[in-house]
């Protein structure tokens, strides 16, 4: 048994909580807000995020860092993108050298274009980082659907310790040493999930979403093989296997807030929609810096970043996408 300190109350955060518990590690969850530890402490039930799915009595919640990190062997970290450098500064005076923190939340810092392990790692320097990634959705992983996704880290022994501590006959863990390629995947994948969204929203059909899908992960790919990222990684699990379930579910706030895109709604208007954070709007910023630096080629992205910041209509941006030069499908496939 290990003692689990998880950062975050949300979906993925109690979800992961739950799949914890039944694997037979003491689980404690931090919250900042007091009134959602509250609540999921009395009702033993996410009933906004998690409607339906209970809650084990031995999951611990509590809004103090302190409390929650009390004799911990594993730190997950399921805040929003956005919150991770707050929340890894709070942490930090808590956490000793060498501890593993499991990277949980998915995106990237809007400022700075850095992925979240070099968030935490900028902020505490002395710990060890992985990553869980993959295709998840949380509703489906806290009722035990049969689901398999990569434990990525630069050194092997922490992969296969987070490896361990997750697995179980309903959720199966593979392990990667490309933590580059792990994060790129899961923070861009997001965006083009609200393109998949907008298209559908648009009354688009499936045609246009396998293109989307198929030439969205083709500029991610490059992205991150810009950055030091191993190709096949994106025809994995965190890759192409992320995608699919972004784009392609209803479960999914990216591809939902892209519908009401596609319908009319501003960005603002549809993220007041889904009442939970969209990770893909403030991605598509960090992404279109990440691109400009690195000289990558992103046009899925850049016009999605047309549509959320300049206000562009979408019916035109799928219209400009259509008609670029002409282009030879493979790169490295040639005659």
């Amino acid at each position: 048994m290990s003692v689990v300190s998880i950062i975050g109350a949300g979906s993925w955060g109690t979800a992961l909580a739950i799949l914890l518990s039944n694997n037979g590690h003491e689980v404690s969850v931090w919250s900042l807000f007091q009134d959602e530890v509250e609540m999921l402490d009395k009702e033993r039930e996410h009933k906004l995020n998690l409607p339906g799915i209970r809650i084990p009595k031995s999951i611990r919640f509590t809004s103090n860092v302190e409390e929650c990190l009390n004799g911990h062997d594993f730190i997950v970290f399921v805040v929003p993108s956005q919150a991770v450098r707050s929340t890894a500064k709070l942490l930090a005076l808590h956490v000793h050298k060498n501890d593993i923190i499991i990277m949980c939340s998915k995106g990237l810092e809007e400022d700075t274009g850095l992925t979240l392990s070099q968030v935490i790692k900028s902020e505490i320097p002395s710990c060890e980082i992985a990553a869980l990634y993959g295709p998840s959705h949380a509703e489906e992983v806290a009722g035990g659907i049969p689901t398999t996704v990569v434990s990525a880290s630069a050194n092997v022994n922490i992969s296969m310790k987070v490896q361990d501590l997750f697995m179980s006959p309903a959720f199966r863990v593979y392990t990667s040493s490309d933590i580059v390629g792990a994060e790129i995947g899961a923070a861009c994948k997001n965006v083009i999930a609200l393109c998949a969204g907008i298209s559908d929203g648009l009354g688009y059909g499936d045609n246009s979403k396998a293109a989307l899908m198929t030439r969205g992960i083709t500029e991610i790919g490059r992205l991150g093989i810009s950055m030091g990222a191993n190709a096949s990684t994106f025809s994995g699990l965190t890759g192409i296997g992320d995608l699919i379930v972004t784009c392609t579910s209803k479960h999914s706030r990216n591809w939902r807030a892209g519908y009401l895109i596609g319908k009319g709604y501003t960005a603002e208007e549809a993220q007041k929609e889904i009442k939970m954070v969209v990770e893909g709007i403030s991605a598509t910023r960090a992404i279109k810096r990440l691109s400009e630096k690195y000289n990558v080629e992103m046009p899925i992205s850049h016009q999605a970043y047309e549509i959320l910041f300049n206000n562009k209509d979408c019916k035109t941006a799928v219209y400009d996408l259509m008609t670029r030069s002409r282009k030879h499908e493979s790169e490295d496939i040639g005659w």
